[in-house]
């Protein structure tokens, strides 16, 4: 029995490494943080059943792509210096295997979707080409960290999308538009994470500059240098920043999320200045480690701003209230 077990969890970690699970903490925590947003009206919580399935559609698309781009990009990861120990080129999983977690996952997506609502599932489809489309683009397009940017920035526009069930363009009756409601909150998010994936997408692909211009791929690191690519990078984090103040403002956020805004405006320049280095630990560290920590502080940020509306802090007191 407890060779079985250990088996399994052996299988377990080897898919969760080849899809790289731990990397769904980029994009899911501004889901979560659209989907709280949505539903402050019930203090930021949807109810089990909608919370649960939008995980799992999550967990879905994300794995879905994941499996799609190691199978596509199989022959240029074994040329790759870099890539070359993936677990396809070393044979660690099979490309039947791969293909069959590529479908398994996108039907549980589309499948979590359907239970969600009718809006949902019929755009599941485009989730789908989205998340999966990106991994070609390198092929024909300069422009492959803005597609990319546009597949993640499907995913808080997805979770709102789960809790209202649909968009708000119109004002009310009364000719006011409720910005609680309002389709502009979650597509103001959206922008911002494009930017923020644009941005830290260029600087991963410094990595791999030499070894893209001699495949014949696309990037816009290929296209401008990396020098030119790290900057135009940093303006990107600049303007998501700027555009995340803007997402505070239309919500009525208050101190708590200005602070995170603060913190998060110092990991996106720390970020840049290792970045600099393009030595592949710095990079790395850039990559997975800040940007983690940026997304996971504005999850909480606008948790505490939705969940306990009555957080203030009083300087001149000293105390909450």
């Amino acid at each position: 029995m407890r060779g079985t077990v250990t088996a399994m969890l052996r299988q377990l970690v080897l898919w969760g490494s080849f899809v790289k699970f731990s990397h769904t903490v980029f994009a899911l925590p501004f889901a979560l943080a659209s989907m709280i947003v949505a539903a402050r009206e019930t203090r930021g919580w949807p109810g089990w059943r909608t919370f649960g399935l939008i995980l799992v559609a999550m967990v879905g698309a994300r794995t879905c792509a994941m499996a799609f781009n190691r199978i596509v990009d199989r022959h240029f990861d074994a040329k790759n210096p870099r890539t070359a120990s993936r677990h396809l080129p070393m044979g660690a999983v099979t490309l039947m295997g791969a293909w069959a977690l590529c479908l398994v996952s996108g039907a549980i997506l589309v499948g979590a979707a359907w239970a969600l609502n009718p809006i949902c599932f019929l755009l599941s489809p485009v989730a789908l080409f989205l998340v999966c489309f990106y991994s070609l683009t390198k092929r024909f397009t300069d422009f492959t960290h803005v597609w990319l940017g546009i597949a993640l920035a499907a995913a808080p526009v997805g979770a709102w999308l789960a809790v209202e069930g649909g968009f708000d363009f119109l004002p009310r009756p009364d000719g006011k538009l409720d910005l609680r409601h309002s389709a502009l909150i979650p597509l103001v998010l959206g922008t911002a994470v494009l930017l923020w994936l644009v941005g830290f997408d260029m600087i991963y692909a410094t990595q791999d500059y030499e070894f893209d211009r001699r495949q014949g791929l696309h990037s816009l690191v290929v296209r401008w240098g990396p020098k030119n690519a790290l900057a135009v990078a940093f303006l990107c984090h600049l303007f998501m920043w700027a555009v995340l103040v803007v997402f505070g403002a239309l919500n009525g956020f208050r101190l708590t999320y200005w602070i995170g805004l603060i913190l998060i405006l110092m990991l996106l320049l720390l970020e840049h200045m290792i970045a600099r280095r393009r030595d592949p630990v710095a990079v790395n560290i850039a990559f997975f480690k800040l940007n983690a920590v940026v997304s996971i502080t504005f999850l909480v940020v606008t948790t505490v701003e939705v969940v306990f509306p009555w957080f203030r802090l009083r300087w001149t007191e000293g105390v909450f209230f």
